[in-house]
């Protein structure tokens, strides 16, 4: 059985990169590139698969169908991650996300984690800010594999 870890594990030498796959209010499926990685739940602790986005596509299918599947590669072994995606950012309150400091901290765990660095923390945090970025954490509801 693929796990959560195992199946990030696959992308850890391109950054995480995953496609992400969301469906649309006329049910076909929008995908999309993102990095993604494995963090901690802010509130219960459980790992959970995580990623920062912005935009009105995926987000507004994510507020209307949670629901998502984020496939990782390498070479021709693939680990596809299904779940509901909870949304964190200023347009989607969460009781745990108590204040925009806690935000900001929460989008840089998720960034570090799907193996991002930055230089200018400062100026990572502005853009976030001026475009609206929301985190996606997603516990799995299944994970499976060609191998």
């Amino acid at each position: 059985m693929t796990t959560l870890e195992e199946a990030v594990g696959l992308a850890r030498d391109e950054s995480g990169l995953t496609v992400v796959s969301t469906l649309r209010a006329d049910n076909t499926i929008q995908a999309s590139l993102v990095n993604a990685g494995v963090l901690r739940h802010p509130e219960n602790r459980s790992p959970v698969l995580a990623f920062v986005t912005y935009g009105r596509v995926k987000l507004a299918n994510l507020r209307a169908r949670p629901q998502l599947a984020a496939t990782f590669r390498s070479g021709w072994q693939w680990a596809t991650v299904e779940g509901d995606a909870e949304l964190a950012g200023p347009d989607d309150p969460q009781p745990w996300l108590t204040d925009a400091d806690r935000l900001r901290l929460l989008l840089r765990e998720v960034f570090t984690a799907a193996g991002g660095t930055h230089d200018d923390w400062d100026a990572y945090d502005a853009t976030m800010m001026e475009q609206r970025r929301t985190a996606v954490l997603v516990a799995p509801t299944r994970v499976y594999s060609n191998g």
